[in-house]
Order: structure tokens, then sequence, then C-alpha cells
């Protein structure tokens, strides 16, 4: 009998959910495509302000933590190091978040930007500068802030806060205990459904322009059937790549990914119009910044378009499904960093290179399609957007050598996003855990390789971007909670240690001897040192396998109740108490203030004891409520 490590709730969920969809799309491939258009255009239109709204939101609450006090926090213990090295690091986010798009839309999106351009006459010097901010603005900031929160939520939740590695840890400062029951299941089935369909997405693009550059450059037919071989083989080395882990298989495709790109692109760099490009870049980046936030709320809205839905909002549907997994992947290589290091590295850096790529290929194909081309290029990006990159490269010299280069290089994305999401798939659907049996994670392989090879059968691209829209709707809502309840963690923490240290404690205790608390006080303290505190305890009893936990937060009282050893359950109850004020007070000289003062009282059961702890930090009540415990065990 085979040993498994699943979540069966989440496991067999999702599976069911996506077989049940494929299993309807090979039965009925006709209208499973209307279905799948029906579907995208009711979404785009119902929908379509929200996703724009929900992804400033992102980017707002990405910055916000970054570079505020939260930056300080570390995604794990104060003491913990960084798993991987920083160019490790980044080898593995840059591969692992945008590789195959980068491929495919490099030279095709400028292209057809420049071509056929949202506002500028198409073919003009206007409609070349709005083709590439419009490229920057799909592949920026907006992009890596999705992936950015995500990963921030799980890496936080899980290596500080002593949570398993899934979505619905995130979720804990809202939810409670309830993430432990069917809700936390649903949230993590719609993260594993997203994650396969927008992966699917990725491979659907990576297989085209692979068969597509092996039949324009060495002849061989670009059919569905090659299609499907390709995906069979491909995911074969992503399966092998799997089992290695991600310390191993997917770290060493990412590194080998890096170097193949950056020959590549400094390839173009060098042989194309090198000194147009610098400055080409510089402008670029220029009129990004300048159209920055115009374009983050841009609809529309008095002149609806198809191109909205076409590009942007199929763009961060795309991003915001394929989040899960590039949220949990970086997530687990990111342990150590603090926040502020993470999002420099996960915001900035990747899109400093798409930066630098986009320009290298864009503006050298829409450079060649205004001279040498003569709207050759052009006239290939219409014809068929898989061929485009091996169009452009044939302007160039060695286009031979470098095509059969670019077939590799997505062939190497194609693998490192199909092994990336398999072991992200595999931990989310296994309750967190990252040590699963290989049947599982082999499991998760083909079923993305399926997914992408019946969806492609079904309707072609255009019923995987179908699904992908669809597919990211629910969890846009779940990021939203995601947002909220990591700035609520975050400021929480943040509270908590402000008194970082006994001194800072004996002094706000020797403070209270003369200018005795406010309830405000105390409910402030019980908010930024008693909740921080019961919630890590309460954490870490349930990864040590406690059953029979409560822990209830409601205004102005936190009990945490364990049920055991027969009728002698153990309650600890925290809540603001008043007290008169002790006639030696400085107070006691104006009658005009108040009587009474208040203090934070802790009541533990059985064996009732009270203790007044105003005053205390979270390390100091944490002490407290574990001295508690052992009291009450050894008993």
């Amino acid at each position: 009998m085979l040993k498994s490590e699943i979540n069966p709730r989440v496991f067999w969920g999702a599976s069911a959910l996506i077989l049940s969809l494929l299993g309807i799309t090979i039965a009925l491939p006709g209208r499973a495509d209307l279905a799948f258009k029906a579907a995208q255009a009711w979404t785009i239109e119902t929908f379509g302000w929200f996703y724009i709204a929900a992804v400033a939101v992102f980017v707002v609450v990405v910055l916000a933590l970054g570079f505020g006090p939260a930056g300080k926090l570390k995604l794990g213990t104060d003491d913990s190091e960084p798993d991987f090295p920083y160019l490790s690091w980044l080898a593995m986010l840059f591969a692992a978040g945008m590789g195959i798009g980068l491929m495919y839309f490099a030279v095709a999106e400028p292209i057809q930007h420049y071509i056929s351009p949202p506002e500028a006459k198409s073919g003009t010097i206007h409609a070349a500068r709005e083709a590439m901010a419009i490229t920057f603005h799909h592949y920026g900031v907006h992009a890596w802030a999705i992936y950015a929160l995500v990963g921030l939520s799980l890496a936080y939740f899980t290596y500080r806060k002593n949570l398993p590695l899934t979505l619905r840890s995130g979720l804990a400062p809202i939810l409670g205990k309830r993430i432990h029951g069917p809700l936390g299941d649903a949230i993590d089935i719609f993260a594993v459904c997203g994650t396969v369909f927008g992966v699917a997405t990725s491979l659907g693009f990576g297989v085209s322009q692979m068969t597509a550059g092996l039949g324009y450059i060495y002849g061989l037919p670009d059919t569905l059937t090659w299609k499907i071989v390709a995906i069979v083989l491909v995911m074969g080395a992503a399966t092998l790549s799997v089992l290695s882990g991600a310390d191993r298989g997917v770290r060493r495709l990412s590194e080998l990914n890096l170097t193949i790109a950056v020959l590549l692109m400094l390839f173009v760099m060098a042989l194309g119009p090198t000194l147009f490009l610098l400055r080409a870049l510089v402008q670029n980046f220029g009129t990004y910044l300048d159209h920055f936030i115009m374009r983050t709320f841009t609809l529309y809205a008095y002149e609806p378009r198809a191109w909205m839905a076409d590009w942007t909002l199929f763009y961060w549907a795309w991003w915001i499904a394929w989040s899960p997994f590039v949220g949990m992947f970086i997530a687990r290589i990111s342990r150590g960093r603090t926040i502020r290091e993470f999002v420099i590295g996960v915001l900035f850096v990747p899109t400093a290179f798409t930066f630098l790529w986009m320009t290298v290929f864009g503006n050298t194909a829409i450079w060649l399609d205004l001279g040498t081309a003569s709207g050759g290029i052009a006239q290939a990006v219409q014809a068929n957007l898989s061929t485009a990159l091996f169009r452009f490269l044939e302007y160039l010299p060695a286009a031979s050598v470098t095509s059969t280069l670019a077939i590799l290089l997505v062939a190497v994305f194609f693998v490192t996003s199909a092994d990336s999401g398999a072991l992200v798939i595999d931990t989310l659907a296994s309750g967190g855990k990252e040590d699963t049996p290989r049947w599982q994670r082999m499991y998760w392989c083909v079923l993305l390789g399926a997914t992408a090879a019946l969806l492609l059968i079904a309707g072609g691209l255009g019923a995987l971007q179908a699904a992908t829209l669809l597919a990211a709707l629910p969890f846009c809502f779940i990021m939203l909670l995601l947002a909220f309840g990591l700035v609520r963690q975050t400021n929480a923490d943040l509270a908590g240690v402000t008194l970082p240290d006994e001194a800072a404690a004996i002094s706000e205790r020797l403070k209270r001897l003369v200018s005795p608390a406010r309830r405000a006080d105390i409910l402030r303290q019980m908010t930024g040192h008693g909740e921080p505190a019961l919630r890590t305890v309460y954490a870490a009893m349930q990864e040590e396998g406690w059953t029979d936990l409560r822990l209830e937060i409601e205004e102005g009282e936190i009990t945490l109740t364990v049920d055991g050893q027969g009728d002698r359950p153990f309650t600890y109850r925290m809540r603001p108490r008043a007290r008169p004020l002790a006639a030696y007070t400085a107070l006691e000289a104006s009658e005009a203030r108040r009587s009474v003062g208040w203090t934070l009282s802790v009541e533990t059961s059985p064996n009732v004891r009270k203790r007044d702890l105003t005053g205390f930090s979270t390390k100091q009540i944490t002490g407290d409520l574990l001295s508690e415990l052992e009291r009450w065990r050894t008993r």
C-alpha cells in the first residue's frame, strides 16, 4: 500500500474539481469552448473593475509592509539565516515567476501593441513608446506585488508564527481556529485549482512556442499531436526534477536557465542597436514611472474596448492564478530574510531584469521592423504569435544557433515551471508538509501535463486563458483577506516588540505606580502583547499535536482553554480589571481625576490563581502562560 502524506479533503476535493472540468471538456469540446468564452466574457464585464482595484491594493500593501516599520521583521525567528545564497535565490525567483511569459511575449507583445495600440495611431513613434510602456506595466511591479503578497503571507505565518505552509494559515488572524475546518479546506482547494490552471496556461504557451520553433527551423509539423508529444516529454523531465527537490533539481535548473537567458539577451544587445537600446531603457523606465498611477487604475470605462480583456485583465488574472504557485515557491526559499529584504528582492530585482529583457527584445524588434525587416516581424506576429521570436532572430547573425538556444530556454523554463508547480501543489494538498512521498509529486506533475494537453485539445490557448481567468476570481477575494490578515498580524507583532527587553517592561511597570493605567491602555496591551503571546502558544500546541484547544478572542477578554485530564480543564483568561487607586498615589491631589485604575488581570483554573500582568511584554506573558501549563500538567 502506498504511503501518503495528504490532507484528504484538499487532495481529493481539488482533484475531483479539476478532473470533472477536464472530463466535461473532453466529452463536449465544442460546447466547452463556447462555455469558456461565455464565462470569460461575463467575468470581464462583471468583475473587470474588481481585478484592477484589487491589484492596486496589493501594490500598496506590499510597499507599505516592505518600507514601513514591519520591514525589519524576519520571515522566521530573529536569529534565523537565509537558506539559499542571494544569487541562487534571485535565479529561482526569476525562473519560477515569469520565464515562459518572457520568452513567448518578449517580441510578440511590444510588436502587437505597436501595430494595434489601444490609443495611439498604429505604426507610429508614439505607438512604439506606448507599446513599451504597456509591456512594462504588464510585467512590472504590479505582477510581482501579486506574487510578493502571497509569498509574504505564507512565509510569515509559517516561519514566524509556526503555522502550516498552506494558504489557510494567512487567514489565522481573521478566522482563528476555523482555518483548520471546512473553510480552510475550501481556501486550499481554490489555491490548488488556481495553481493548476495558471501553470497549465504557461505550459500551453511554452509548448506552442517550442513546436512552432521546431517547425519553423527544422520543418517538424506544428500540429496538436506534436504539442501533446512535447508536453509528455517535457513533463517527464519535470517529474525527474521534482523528485530531487527544491534544493537540487529546481535550484540547478533555475541557475542554468538564468545563465542561458542572460547569454541570449547579451547576444541580442551586442549585435542589435546597443546605444539605442540603452537610451530606450532609460526612457521606457521614465515613461513607466510617469504613467504608473494612471495605468494602475485605467479601465477605459468611458470608451469601452476589448483590448482590456485581451491584455491587462488577462494578465492580472494570470498572475493571480499563478500566485499560489509562485508565492508558495518563493516562501519556501525565503526563510530567514527580513520583510524589507524580501520585498526588495521579489518586487524590484526581477522587475529590473524584466525591464531590461523586454527593452532588448521588444525595442530591437520594433527597430528592425521599422528598418531591415520592413514590416516582416509585424506580419509574423499577426500570422502566428508562437513564431514571432524565431522570425525576429532571423534578422541577427547565427539565427539557427540562437533559435535552437531559444527553444532550449523555453524547454528549461517549461520544466522549472512544471516542477516548481508540482512541488507547490503537493505542499498545499498535504497540509503544508514538505517531505512527501514521491508518488504524490509525480501525481501532480501528471495532472498538470494532462490539464494543459486536454485544454489545448478542447480550445487551444483561448480555453487555457479562459480557465485561468475564471480560476483567478475566487482567489482574488482570498488574496484581499490575506492582505488584511498580514497587515493585522504584523501590526500586532510590532506592538508586541515595542517593549523588546525586560528593562523596558520594568520601566513600563514603574510608570504605572505613579500614573495608573486607563482601560484603553490595558486593551492596547492585550492587543499588542497578550493576544500575540496566546496565539503563539496556541499555534505551537497545535503543531505538537495537542487537541481539544480553544482560543476565544472577544472584546475585552482573551481565553485559552485546554480540555483534558478528566474533569480538570485548563483555562487561562485575560481581561481588564478595575481597582481603587492607592492612597499614596500622586493622583489623589486632584479630585477631577478618576478614582480607579485598571490592571491586566489574568486568571487560571483549576485551582484559581489571579495575577496582575500590567506592563508585561509578549515574552513575559508567554512565559507566564507556559509556567501555568506546566503547573497544570504536573499536578
